[in-house]
């Protein structure tokens, strides 16, 4: 029974409502008209708990936030706090252990040592210390588990298990089934309150390849080079989230411990919860395990107020990848403030994607590659950033001169007055899209309190938004934008000068103990929780097929939007790229499209209009289909459906605007070669297609100089009289939306032939062969793949289950032996990859990035995991339970049942028998030996081609031989140009 707790608190707080509990009385505040219906609760101790209800799939997404990141890091251990999150994953006193009365004796000795080894500078004595860490560390990792929290997630069905450290936070994230609350809210309170920090050598060898990953990233370089200058005397300037090599390489256990004492305490904390469940129950649930840990005083930082930047500070960042430059103004107030709402909508007016400043006078002018302009907001700071790449030829002065004339533009207020209300009914669009995922949801409010702000205030932002006048974010402009209180980077292109990598100390492979279980493990796996029933798309009563236009007969795929007054809509045809010339032609055309007008609308005035409607509008090339599609507020669907019916009949031809793109197309190819994961995905294409590489199959540079933008305008003229679908999801009934699209998309009396696509097929590996191409980095990216059979759905129930155990999550085999075990992978993982169509081939696939040196001995693990792959039947269950679990969580609605009904199509699945009721039925008859035995036949022993993008001058050749035939290739050989 619920009864008002206090009438006085009503009266004190009349914006909040409060509920008591039966069984104890837990009041929570709400707020009037908050479209996520957030309850926050705080219970004694301080911990903080906000909650959304939304039932779209029997799941809660949750994230558990601290309000520490790096800039609470000690000075003399940065990359602290991001290092705890890693070993946050490594269990408790209960969770990943077989013994803590032994195993703790050992870790307190580790500990002991690592202290001991920051003491000395001397490299005799330090390799001697370390020596004795690492036999420690094999004793002790006898008794650990590793993994084992991976394993207790894995067992509750949990799935999207990730961490992640800025610089005023961290946040850890689950999505669990909803009847699985109480264990995870026990896993978690467990390790929060008795973290273990075990297996700390191994994990803190990951941190070193991550650490030198980012020192050749040229984007880390250039963000860590900004907030230097920008705040010299801060936390966010003169330490990084990584931390410096120099305190990576002198860890302290200690101060690791002393770190979670200080921050890591319920005062600090929120937990963050969305989806499909009871509030009341689950509030009482948390109070259980979280209410009896202690709260304490959270250390304040204190810091020196950055005085004004009185002169431009320019910096200089050398690298291989394309030259661009930021420019960036320090603002003093950071999240919550009314400075950083101001910058919010002045974003909106200089680059909104649309019709900002910066988007119709650059970028829609092609003045240079690409510019844009926004916030990065921080709780004590935040600046307000320019960017820009230039063009061939261009300087980055030049660039920053666009910058100027925009700011000078937005001070004198030349903008239209529509804009700002444009800019609130758009970010009203966002907030309503926002809502549609539990995610969304749950971050949010995590990002509310790690931003230090009320959720009032959050839903109040609009409403503050609206009253903002043009004077007054003018003056904000004029204030914020003086003649030299800015910060520079210009990122040149050249040889970086040589970075000092992190040295790889020597390490033993830990053991994993795959078959070992703590008793807490134990405990939660054989826990009886009523199982969440699957619930199965039936298209028979989940999706519409109906024609809306008999001229000549037009099909509607249709599904109704009953949950917000947003829509999708899209025109889909059955061809792409792949259709040879008429495809690569639509493909440039929907590229210069963007650039063009109608005889009555100018390029930017449909900019304009689009925005004024708060709807979005795109042509968009796939490999195989074409779409067009319309998307916004459904009050302006008919509106925004004529302005595309416009544009496909009545876009005009601008040849100049043509030659320009023609330019930054030739230019950004010239790019892709200096940027290592776009010469990876070249190379890996190379390897898998050979000459029928997707990346191979584009217009040469005659082609596209060849072409008339009349040409491509006639080529749009024509699209819509090919056969095509219309997609449907929103909330207009089904015949009105049929009405609608028949009196407004105009369809021809008779369709033009479809163009055919091109099949393309991985090709057969005959032997092994190791295609190599040079890049300039301290890390190796290989992938390593082998055709398999014709689709088929024999083995699907299987194979699924042997990708989740072998090579799909922290809990598999590669990631326990390439990373846990060995350090020898920052990223490892193994797929047997289902094709895309009925007529595509599986392809099995691994990728690893590794540091230079460790390259031969990654390879050499990763064929020895396929060539004998480890068997442990409690990681298979676990494996099996998981397929099972997914299924049963699963939900398809929305949009997600048209593609799903494309993709039965496209696999040619019968739309009558569910294909995951089907495996449903099929996973609990899968056994352990069905697993070895489907990588005896389709796995072990396979000839192999090898793709290695690596720094040559570092690479062993002789031994990447005894893998295969070594072919070295150009980067013209991968990208054809």
């Amino acid at each position: 029974m619920r009864k008002v707790r206090c009438f006085l608190c009503l009266l004190l707080l009349a914006a909040a409502s409060f509920t008591v509990s039966a069984q104890k009385q837990y009041e929570y505040k709400t707020w009037p008209g908050d479209p996520l219906g957030v309850r926050e609760y705080t219970l004694d101790n301080g911990l903080k708990v906000f909650m959304s209800v939304y039932k779209d799939a029997p799941k809660v997404q949750t994230y558990i936030a601290v309000r520490a990141g790096s800039r609470n890091d000690p000075h003399e251990t940065t990359g602290l706090a991001h290092y705890l999150e890693h070993m946050m994953f490594k269990g408790s006193e209960r969770l990943g252990t077989t013994d803590w009365e032994r195993e703790k004796v050992l870790i307190q000795k580790i500990e002991d040592l690592f202290e001991a080894y920051r003491m000395f500078s001397d490299s005799t004595i330090r390799a001697a210390i370390y020596h004795k860490i690492d036999s420690l560390s094999y004793e002790a990792s006898k008794i650990a588990v590793a993994n084992e929290y991976d394993k207790a997630m894995t067992a509750i069905g949990s799935t999207g298990t990730n961490a992640f450290t800025s610089n005023d936070y961290t946040m850890y994230v689950e999505n669990i089934p909803n009847n699985q609350i109480e264990t995870w809210c026990e896993v978690q309170a467990d390790r929060f309150q008795h973290l273990v920090l075990r297996l700390f050598h191994t994990e803190l060898e990951t941190i070193y390849e991550e650490k030198n990953m980012s020192l050749t990233k040229d984007s880390r370089r250039i963000n860590e080079t900004m907030m230097a200058a920008l705040f010299p005397h801060h936390p966010y300037g003169n330490q990084t989230t990584l931390g410096s090599q120099e305190h990576l390489k002198n860890p302290s256990m200690r101060n690791i411990r002393n770190f979670v004492a200080q921050y890591y305490v319920p005062n600090n904390i929120c937990i963050s919860m969305a989806g499909d469940f009871d509030p009341d129950e689950a509030i009482r649930i948390i109070d259980k395990y979280w209410g009896s840990m202690q709260p304490r005083e959270v250390p304040v930082l204190n810091f020196e107020r950055e005085q004004p930047i009185t002169g431009v500070i320019t910096r200089t960042v050398t690298g291989l990848e394309a030259e661009n430059t930021i420019r960036a103004y320090r603002l003093d107030n950071g999240n919550g403030s009314h400075e950083a709402m101001l910058a919010a909508l002045l974003e909106s007016v200089l680059n909104n994607g649309k019709c900002g400043l910066i988007d119709l006078n650059v970028n829609q002018r092609q003045r240079c590659m690409g510019a844009y302009a926004g916030t990065y907001m921080l709780n004590d700071y935040g600046a307000f950033m320019f960017g820009g790449q230039p063009l061939h030829g261009q300087t980055l002065e030049q660039v920053q001169s666009l910058f100027d004339e925009q700011i000078a533009l937005v001070k004198q207020g030349r903008f239209d007055d529509w804009m700002l209300e444009a800019a609130v009914n758009n970010m009203k669009l966002s907030i309503m899209k926002r809502a549609e995922s539990s995610n969304s949801r749950a971050s949010q409010m995590a990002y509310a309190f790690v931003h230090h702000r009320s959720w009032g205030d959050v839903c109040n932002e609009i409403n503050e938004l609206s009253r903002v006048t043009k004077q007054e974010l003018v003056a904000f402009a004029n204030r914020l934008f003086q003649d030299s209180n800015y910060v520079v980077v210009n990122k040149v292109q050249g040889e970086p000068e040589p970075i000092l990598k992190v040295a790889k100390p020597p390490i033993t492979p830990i053991e994993v103990g795959r078959e070992n279980e703590s008793a807490f493990l134990r405990d939660i796996k054989s826990r009886q929780v009523k199982p969440v029933e699957p619930a199965f798309v039936d298209f028979s009563k989940d999706l519409t097929i109906r024609k809306c236009s008999d001229r000549p007969r037009t099909e509607m795929l249709y599904v109704q939007n009953k949950e917000n007054a947003t829509f999708n809509l899209i025109y889909r045809f059955d061809f792409g790229h792949r259709a040879g010339m008429p495809g690569k032609t639509y493909d440039l055309a929907a590229d210069v499209l963007e650039y063009l007008g109608t005889s009555v609308h100018t390029a930017d005035q449909l900019q304009q209009e689009f925005y004024k409607l708060a709807c979005n509008y795109q042509v968009s090339v796939g490999s195989e289909n074409i779409n067009v599609s319309i998307s916004g507020l459904s009050e302006n669907m008919e509106k925004a459906m004529r302005l595309v019916e416009e544009i496909m009949a009545d876009v005009q031809p601008d040849d100049t605007a043509l030659q320009m793109l023609v330019s930054r197309i030739l230019k950004s190819r010239q790019d892709a070669k200096h940027n290592q994961q776009r010469c990876f995905s070249a190379l890996s294409n190379y390897g898998i297609y050979g000459a029928d590489s997707p990346i191979l199959d584009q217009l040469s540079e005659q082609q596209l100089k060849n072409y008339t933008c009349r040409q491509l305008c006639d080529a749009l003229h024509n699209l819509f009289n090919h056969r095509h679908r219309v997609l449907y999801y929103g909330p207009a009934s089904d015949d009105v939306m049929a009405k609608t699209i028949a009196s407004i998309h105009n369809t021809p009396a008779k369709y033009l032939k479809t163009p055919a696509n091109k099949k393309i097929t991985p090709r057969p590996v005959s032997e092994n062969t190791v295609y190599f191409v040079d890049y300039n980095a301290n890390q190796t990216y290989m992938r390593e793949h082998f055709r398999g059979d014709r689709y088929n759905t024999r083995n699907e129930a299987v194979m699924n289950i042997y990708n989740s155990y072998f090579g799909g999550s922290m809990n598999a085999i590669v990631f326990q032996e390439m990373r846990e075990k060995r350090s020898l992978a920052y990223s490892a993982q193994s797929y047997y990859i289902t094709p895309g169509d009925k007529d595509g081939y599986f392809i099995n696939a691994a990728i690893i990035a590794t540091q230079n040196d460790k390259l031969i001995d990654a390879l050499t693990a990763f064929n020895g995991l396929f060539d004998d792959m480890p068997v442990a039947e409690s990681n298979f269950q676990m494996a099996k339970d998981a397929e099972m679990s997914g299924i049963r969580t699963a939900r398809t609605g929305k949009m997600g049942i048209i593609n799903s009904y494309l993709y039965y199509e496209r696999m040619g699945l019968d739309p009558k028998k569910n294909h995951s009721r089907t495996l449903f039925e099929a996973y609990p008859n899968v056994k352990m030996q069905d697993i070895v035995d489907f990588n005896h036949k389709y796995i072990r022993n396979q000839k192999k081609h090898y793709m290695v993008l690596g720094k040559e001058s570092e690479m062993d050749f002789n031994a990447l031989a005894k893998f295969g035939k070594v072919k070295k290739l150009t980067l013209e050989q991968i990208f054809g140009y």
